[in-house]
């Protein structure tokens, strides 16, 4: 070999060995789901920098009044993301290794206020990226927001279809909560396959309820056109008495109740039935809700039918992990993170959680918080969550999945005094995957 040939291997094997250095550099400084110090999280106390050179994400959510809960829950999953990367040493970002830091912006649910929050995020606080929340009127303001500062809004909990259509869509909003058609498609064809073909459609009235009630129909016609909608109902918004309607549900003889009622009116409709002797099943996203389920007790919730994205009976490796981690720490948990409530990673919570590694997965790879760079790189992108394969549609930055159906029973593993899950039915993506409604096709 003469000089100049050594010269260019030796140039050549230099380079591979920068290149494999690089890479395991790399590696080292990245951050995986679920190898920090998860020991160390304290629920009351999450501990994370409030000053610096760090990545700040701005969580609206109501912090205060009486939909709190709401706030409660989900800082708590964004605490235990932010704590288990921080203690991983954080993100390379800019050519730095950044930390975590989340400031809060209380929405009390009025639009007017959330605005405000927001823009006091983005303007004062300087925020990276914006995430939330509870209640599509005020996703829609957050939405706006995002897009006039150029800001990452990560919607990860409101459902209406009308956040991706052609009036409120822009490019710096990511959705990755399943929207209305997504779940009401999921569980007709999880009927599909069942024995059940009356159904009654018992829904809260307003544009939700009515849109679910919509979309369950049409999917009911596509899956299952030989059953049959016995009736529907819209009640008022924090209904109290709940009779007239299950009792007109009884006359009718409907096999399932459809409902997307959620917080008091679920527990309502939940607890009432029982009471009433009914035994017919009531099928929603909402009725694995601990509070009315201790209070029928143990036998009276088996049979409701709960529909989720992360449900702790999904059983995966990561899945199985998240759970033993997460009710370790919850035994150690005071007040108010010491109710059965958080004994597990469930529903809301367990997703936000997971949309959180997503989203700081995706800052991880582009090495920064540049919003434009984020969309290119989260757009089309697949991840691998603990409770399955998740897919940003790019066109309109619409999460889709499977979705699981669990036929709550007990006994359980789960909960010692309350009906739990049992082995999650998964409705593969392609049935339950909305058209584009942006104009972006």
């Amino acid at each position: 070999m003469n000089c100049s040939n050594r010269k260019a291997h030796l140039a050549g094997v230099c380079f591979v060995v920068l290149c494999m250095l690089c890479i395991g550099l790399s590696q080292a400084y990245a951050f995986e789901p679920f190898k920090g110090d998860i020991a160390s999280f304290d629920a009351m106390k999450p501990t994370y920098p409030t000053s610096g050179d760090t990545i700040k994400i701005g969580m609206l959510e109501p912090f205060s009044g009486s939909a709190s809960f709401a706030g409660e829950l989900y800082w708590l999953a964004l605490s235990w993301v932010a704590h288990d990367v921080n203690s991983q040493g954080g993100i390379m970002v800019d050519g730095k290794k950044k930390k975590i830091q989340i400031l809060k912006g209380d929405t009390q649910v009025k639009p007017a206020i959330t605005k405000k929050a927001a823009e006091r995020l983005a303007l004062e606080d300087n925020v990276d990226i914006l995430v939330g929340t509870s209640g599509t009127h005020l996703t829609i303001v957050c939405q706006q927001v995002a897009a006039k500062y150029k800001k990452i809004f990560v919607n990860y909990c409101s459902f209406s279809d009308l956040l991706v259509d052609d009036k409120h869509w822009n490019p710096y909003y990511f959705q990755t909560a399943p929207n209305t058609t997504q779940w009401s498609s999921a569980l007709a064809y999880f009927y599909s396959a069942r024995p059940e073909r009356k159904f009654f459609l018992l829904c809260q009235d307003y544009a939700y309820g009515h849109a679910f009630a919509e979309t369950f129909k049409l999917a009911l016609a596509k899956y299952r056109p030989e059953s049959t909608i016995v009736g529907e109902q819209f009640h008022p918004l924090f209904t109290k008495d709940f009779a007239p309607y299950l009792t007109k549900i009884q006359g009718l003889g409907a096999e399932v109740i459809i409902s997307q009622d959620w917080g008091v009116d679920n527990e309502n409709m939940v607890r009432q039935s029982r009471e009433l002797g009914m035994k017919i099943p009531i099928a929603s996203l909402y009725v694995d809700d601990l509070r009315p389920l201790e209070i029928i007790g143990g036998p009276a919730g088996a049979g409701l039918v709960v529909l989720g994205d992360h449900i702790p009976s999904v059983n995966t490796p990561a899945n199985n992990k998240f759970n033993e981690l997460w009710h370790a720490q919850w035994k150690k948990w005071e007040k108010p993170y010491n109710t059965n409530f958080y004994r597990w990673p469930s529903g809301f919570m367990g997703r936000c959680a997971i949309s959180m590694y997503w989203l700081l997965d995706i800052v991880q790879r582009v090495g920064s918080t540049d919003a434009e760079k984020i969309i290119q790189e989260w757009e089309g992108d697949t991840y691998e969550s603990p409770s399955g394969t998740l897919y940003m549609r790019p066109q309109d930055h619409l999460l889709l999945r499977n979705i699981h159906v669990s036929v709550l029973t007990y006994p359980n593993k789960w909960y010692p005094t309350s009906a739990g899950y049992t082995q999650a039915f998964p409705v593969p993506m392609q049935f339950c995957t909305p058209p584009i409604i942006n104009g972006r096709k």
